[in-house]
């Protein structure tokens, strides 16, 4: 470690935990049968199973760590539309209506997990702050304005553009050249979300097992048998919940998904006028590059959270702080002396076609996976969609059911092509590409 950058007080540990330690839960004997097994104790196998349970089917959750240890409690806790492709690139494909509806989904995500903070009352510092995305060069400010300006009729978000003058009314920095605001979009506290999910789906009657990693899911007549170290369950459906963290026990799945580590730092409490000089409006931040950071002020309005993939290949977060912090400073060069009070990891998973999929594998097994970063808003609706699907609900249909999910040749869930990748990128972007 560099001593002066680290904080006397240090750890690879979320931030996040602070407030919401992961969660004492009993482990006991797993019971012989189940309705549901879910595989992840992540938003989307808490939203799973909230539906499930409280229609009265019983419900087993299990995963291989302590209850949400993944990326459900590790990401930066911004909530947008969510879906990457948008009507353009989706058209050609899937056609104009099918293309409107998947993009409408990611604007469905976004008003769903509104509504269930909400109406569930789920205390996790949820506020609309709105969403300001830095342009890198200027014409990436003249694609601001032009995606923004040729937005489809009935798929049209509210946004505006922000030029270079006027900038500082949004972010206390020269860096950009101008940007975009959107305000819909906001920000949370991910564990204590995850945190309140898991509460409702407990009081509903679920049983939840950490630390009870899923050794085989095997047909078995009509069931199947789900096979972990303390004990077997025959459950009539099994819905994998895994996204970045998916294994070996669903290879069909895994090669589907590429898990790619996205990296975060804390810093110490700063000054309140300093934070509020920073980031004015509090909004969540975001930019035009391809190898994207993303940062926000802490809920309590304290700190900077920073996250963003700074390494070509997967590494100890306290490798990864400096490079965080000096991608920070870059932007804020007042947080040259700002302590790192946190460093940590969590994985996301994207998929080959930049795409959320769910659905049901050809042995019947259900999934929802692969939010390439956006998993805050879109776990939580497509958990949500997957676990009414298994109720046979007519509202668990989405726009994506049936979608193929793709792969490439001889991948098998290890990416080895992400470090030339990355390369790539970081090259277009220094180029202006």
């Amino acid at each position: 470690m560099t001593p002066t950058l680290f904080a006397a007080d240090y750890k690879s540990l979320p931030y996040w935990w602070e407030g919401a330690p992961r969660p004492v839960v009993s482990q006991g004997d797993l019971p012989p049968r189940a309705d549901v097994v879910i595989v992840g104790s992540g938003y989307t196998g808490l939203a799973a199973a909230l539906p499930l349970a409280r229609a009265g089917r019983s419900t087993v959750i299990l995963d291989a760590e302590d209850i949400g240890w993944g990326c459900s409690t590790r990401n930066g806790g911004q909530v947008s539309t969510s879906i990457k492709p948008g009507f353009d690139d989706l058209a050609p494909l899937h056609g104009e209506e099918r293309a409107f509806a998947i993009v409408k989904e990611g604007q469905n995500a976004l008003a769903f997990i509104d509504q269930l903070i909400r109406s569930e009352g789920i205390d996790c510092n949820w506020e609309r702050v709105g969403r300001f995305v830095g342009a890198h060069n200027s014409t990436q400010y003249e694609a601001l304005g032009k995606k923004i300006a040729k937005q489809r009729k009935g798929l049209a978000v509210e946004a505006h553009l922000v030029p270079r003058a006027e900038q500082r009314g949004e972010i206390g920095t020269d860096a950009y050249y101008g940007g975009a605001v959107y305000p819909a979009h906001g920000a949370l506290d991910p564990a204590r979300y995850h945190q309140g999910l898991l509460e409702r789906v407990l009081a509903a009657g679920a049983t939840v097992v950490p630390r009870s990693p899923v050794q085989a899911i095997e047909r078995d007549g009509k069931s199947f048998a789900v096979s972990a170290p303390r004990g077997r369950i025959v459950a009539r459906d099994v819905i994998v919940a895994t996204n970045g963290y998916t294994g070996t026990v669903t290879p069909q799945l895994r090669r589907r998904v590429i898990p790619i580590g996205s990296y975060i730092i804390a810093t110490e409490p700063l000054d309140p006028a300093l934070a509020q000089r920073l980031i004015p409006k509090a909004r969540v931040i975001s930019d035009t590059r391809r190898i994207v950071v993303y940062y926000r002020l802490s809920p309590d309005r304290r700190r900077v959270v920073f996250g963003g993939r700074v390494a070509l290949r997967e590494t100890d977060p306290r490798v990864t702080a400096p490079l965080l912090h000096r991608e920070m400073t870059a932007i804020f060069p007042e947080l040259a002396q700002a302590r790192i009070t946190h460093s940590w990891v969590g994985f996301v998973a994207y998929t080959f076609d930049t795409m959320p999929h769910i659905g049901k594998w050809q042995d019947g097994v259900h999934y929802a996976m692969g939010y390439c970063g956006s998993g805050v808003s879109l776990a939580t609706y497509f958990g949500t969609r997957i676990g009414q699907q298994v109720l046979g609900l007519a509202e668990g249909r989405t726009a994506l059911d049936g979608l193929a999910f793709p792969t490439r040749p001889f991948y098998t869930g290890v990416p080895w092509f992400l470090a030339p990748s990355l390369m790539w990128y970081r090259l277009r972007d220094r180029i202006n590409l």
